[in-house]
């Protein structure tokens, strides 16, 4: 099944590790066969601040685009998770083990899905506590959702 991705201009983009963007207007990528794909919105934003959750976040975004260190990045991911899955309640704990089974079955992209309602989360309560907004965390699970799913093509 090809995945369809409609691209925004200047819209950067991820497969198979190779950043690209996209030019000045809008195009539509149809990727036929299997490929790893990451929206560059679905990144994380370089200005984040680093929190245990962005940390994992990025553990995973990291195996993701470079497939060579997912093996050496799988037990740091895992340990993350774990530690993140004693420290959060629910409504996070789903959110937590599901990203760990998407792991586990490699599919990487879903897992930083599911983590997304979890840094929202986080950047509300860190925010609560000091009184400041985290930038480029609190928008990013809150109504985050891409034109198309990305993800694996097949």
């Amino acid at each position: 099944m090809a995945l369809k991705l409609t691209l925004k201009p200047d819209e950067r983009i991820v497969v198979n590790g190779c950043m690209m963007r996209n030019s000045g207007r809008r195009h539509v990528l149809t990727i036929e066969s299997h490929a790893d794909v990451v929206r560059g919105h679905d990144l994380l934003d370089d200005n984040a601040k680093p929190t245990p959750v962005t940390k994992a976040y990025f553990l995973i975004q990291t195996a993701l685009i470079q497939r060579a260190l997912r093996d050496e990045l799988l037990p740091l991911i895992q340990s993350q998770l774990a530690e993140l899955a004693t420290t959060f309640g629910n409504p996070s704990l789903g959110n937590i083990f599901e990203a760990a089974s998407f792991v586990s079955a490699g599919d990487y992209y879903k897992a930083m899905r599911a983590l997304r309602p979890v840094i929202a989360h986080e950047a509300e309560t860190l925010s609560r506590i000091s009184g400041v907004t985290q930038p480029g965390l609190a928008a990013f699970g809150a109504g985050h959702a891409p034109e198309r799913r990305a993800g694996q093509a097949s």
